[in-house]
């Protein structure tokens, strides 16, 4: 059956593990996994390092088993790459192996004291969130890992002792998983990528190395953060289970994994993927753009350790399947397990008002970076029902899509011909042509749904001599959505959606 490549795919709610055949987007075997999470407070979200390690073991064995099953060796394995859930943050100490505190996952708003205490820091006493941005790309905000960092230092008795003894070490998942597969306490390798590096605002954008400012403005000590290694290179071997032996060759985070996935390899091309959120990646190839519409600069990817970074300006929302989930559990106006059929069908009641849904639940993200915004439901009348409710909230994911699309073509000034979507919500066809409609744009759909996991494998078997990614594009039959309705149809609701962001504003006080 071989060669084939591994792709770790562990994000927020769920880890997977899947074999491609190298060169192609043939998937021969694959399991996944759900993985909970820890609300302790309102607005924190925590996970257990311990269980993302052990839910990543249990997909690789599983998987394993599915391929010997269907007459594959394990021999036929030449490399496997890691995509992650990005900004999470996990803390441990590097003796025992053992994490100093539950990973702080990425949508946790704990953190807005700390950016509130960071602000005052700012020179001038402007409190500009843009300070730091001309070096990382980002501005400060409770999303990125430095400032999840800071807070545990802060507030975790056994971090502080831990970084003052010099045995904490720090890592996004990525890291956290290489470091567990390739030994761990003993011989494990700490190493990051630059696209996860680029989203702890530790990193400058433009050395692709931790910078000196940046780690003294957060006052943390350099010595938890792991290498800086390129997101295709061989870091190691995997030194327990079914893998042993194997080379851990390929790391991206997965936004940036669903971008080579997609194949979006060249400027002017994004992609959107919709999931517990919607992240939208436009490449910039090695231009570096600075947005001034309230958009994050990233690194897309650096194929080899001799190849120069690849940027891509980068939107996220930070509400979208969360929000369909939020009607199912909370309201209970969806099925028990809400399929994007019966999504669709319930959004199709509709005959007639016109309702708008901010899912603001934790503030909104890009453009606005509005922490202080909360939900608003707005035109509702008595003739609403639930129905009106699930459009609007199906339209919700659209419009802040848009939103951002809006500000990435004022940001590079180039139209954008289609948008390459991915992820568990794009199996709705009524919320594929609902964003075609509001965006104004053709939306393609490949029919191989894991282009997160794809990229990762793409990179992973490009640093064994198994992936030649310069060559032609995987050919991989897709569903297109073309607009319908007139321009003035589409900017009219447009305009309407503006003004319920506006009455979501300023909320939390």
């Amino acid at each position: 059956m071989g060669p084939l490549v591994g792709a770790i795919d562990e994000g927020t709610s769920s880890a997977r593990f899947i074999l491609f055949k190298a060169g192609t987007a043939e998937i021969v075997a694959s399991h996944q996994q759900e993985l909970p999470q820890i609300h302790p407070q309102e607005g924190w979200v925590e996970q257990d390092p311990m269980e993302i390690i052990s839910c990543v073991q249990t997909c690789i064995e599983n998987t394993i088993d599915k391929l010997i099953a269907k007459g594959g060796s394990v021999n036929d394995i030449v490399s496997v790459g890691v995509t992650n859930q990005r900004e999470s943050t996990v803390l441990w100490d590097k003796t025992t192996g053992e994490p100093l505190y539950n990973s702080i996952v990425w949508l946790d708003v704990r953190t807005s004291t700390t950016v509130d205490v960071l602000l005052d820091r700012v020179p001038n006493k402007s409190r500009n969130k843009n300070y730091l941005k001309p070096l990382c790309g980002l501005p400060l905000s409770p999303y990125f890992s430095a400032v999840k960092i800071k807070w545990l230092q802060d507030n975790i008795p056994k971090v502080k002792k831990a970084m003052e003894t010099g045995n904490c070490l720090f890592g996004t998942i990525d890291s956290w998983l290489i470091w567990n597969l390739t030994g761990g306490k003993n011989g494990g390798i700490h190493i990051t990528d630059p696209t996860n590096a680029s989203r702890t605002m530790l990193m400058n954008i433009e050395t692709l190395k931790w910078d000196p400012v940046l780690i003294n403005f957060f006052e943390i000590p350099s010595n938890i953060l792991p290498t800086i290694k390129s997101s295709s290179e061989v870091y190691g071997t995997i030194a327990e289970g079914s893998l042993r032996g194997v080379k851990v060759a390929g790391c991206l985070g997965d936004q940036q994994s669903a971008l080579v996935g997609q194949q979006c390899l060249n400027r002017g091309q994004a992609k959107a993927t919709y999931g517990t959120g919607c992240f939208l990646l436009y490449n910039t190839g090695p231009l570096k753009v600075h947005s001034s519409h309230g958009l994050l600069t990233t690194v897309a990817y650096q194929l080899g350790p001799d190849r120069p970074p690849i940027y891509a300006l980068e939107g996220s929302v930070a509400i979208a399947g969360a929000a369909l989930n939020w009607l199912r559990d909370n309201l209970r106006v969806l099925p028990s397990f809400g399929h994007a059929q019966e999504i669709a069908e319930k959004a199709s009641e509709v005959e007639a008002g016109e309702v708008y849904f901010v899912p603001a639940f934790s503030g909104l993200y890009a453009p606005y970076w509005q922490q202080e915004a909360r939900g608003v439901i707005v035109g509702i009348s008595d003739d609403t029902e639930s129905c009106h409710i699930v459009k609007a909230t199906l339209e919700a994911v659209c419009f802040q899509t848009r939103d951002i699309l809006e500000a990435m073509i004022s940001d590079y000034g180039a139209p954008l011909l289609n948008l390459q979507v991915d992820g568990g919500m794009t199996a709705n066809q009524l919320l594929m042509q609902m964003q075609s409609d509001l965006a104004g744009t053709t939306i393609v759909r490949p029919s191989m749904a894991e282009s997160t996991a794809l990229g990762a494998a793409m990179a992973a078997g490009a640093a064994v001599g198994h992936w030649n990614i310069d060559g032609p594009p995987l050919n991989i039959p897709s569903t297109r959505w073309t607009p319908q309705g007139t321009e003035d149809e589409r900017d009219v609701k447009y305009s309407r959606w503006k003004m319920a962001v506006e009455k979501a504003m300023g909320w939390e006080m």
